[in-house]
């Protein structure tokens, strides 16, 4: 999955190797993010402010790092929210609410 920044001049790319990419918009790499609290990177998102959130599959978690894409800002959700398997993460400006796809119940959350 693939995201751009409201400006245009970042890239943020998921891969299945637990790894976040940042490119500018000549597609130069500016940094590699991975944490350990995140497995196979799967959405990505960007919100018109400029924030990046990211959803872990294998470890049941959205988070959301730096604009560089250099780390983690904060743990937004876990498992203990119900996040089981995100498949997709986005920004409601309508609700001011993060909504999260789950593979496991095809169902949503909405986050406040």
């Amino acid at each position: 999955m693939c995201a751009v920044s409201p400006t245009g001049d970042m890239i943020y790319v998921t891969t299945n190797a637990d790894t976040l990419l940042t490119l500018n918009s000549d597609g130069t790499l500016i940094s590699t993010f991975t944490d350990t609290e995140l497995r196979r990177l799967w959405g990505v998102h960007v919100t018109p402010a400029g924030q990046v959130l990211v959803s872990g599959y294998d470890s049941h978690t959205v988070i959301q790092v730096d604009f560089e894409g250099k780390k983690k800002l904060t743990t937004l959700a876990t498992q203990k929210d119900g996040i089981n398997l995100p498949v997709s993460v986005c920004y409601n400006t309508k609700s001011d609410s993060v909504i999260v796809g789950l593979y496991s119940s095809n169902n949503i959350i909405e986050l406040k």
